[in-house]
């Protein structure tokens, strides 16, 4: 299992300078702690700040890491309740290319 402190670096290094979202995300790892991404300052910023998001995903961290990982399909882990999506949808959808 993966601490956040990790998690976050592992993100900045995916989101880079310009991630293409155009909108901020807040990774919830219920009560672990949580992951904030602003797509929309250039350049992107990657925080663990538990501020409003365009888009917020409750996940664990361990599916988080899996996902990562490309050991969880993040359409079979919405339809089974691992991931819940609150906000824009359409930005949820964009985070694939962070995770490939």
């Amino acid at each position: 299992m993966s601490d956040l402190a990790t998690i976050t670096e592992e993100m900045k290094k995916r989101v880079g300078d310009n991630s293409g979202l155009g909108a901020s995300v807040k990774f919830d790892f219920k009560g672990e702690g949580v992951i904030y991404v602003d797509g929309k300052s250039v350049p992107n910023s990657v925080s663990n700040e538990d501020k409003a998001a365009d888009c917020t995903i409750k996940i664990s961290k361990d599916d988080f890491v899996a996902l990562g990982d490309g050991k969880l399909n993040p359409t079979t882990a919405f339809m089974m309740g691992k991931i819940k999506v609150e906000g824009n949808m359409g930005v949820a959808m964009k985070l694939q290319t962070i995770f490939k």
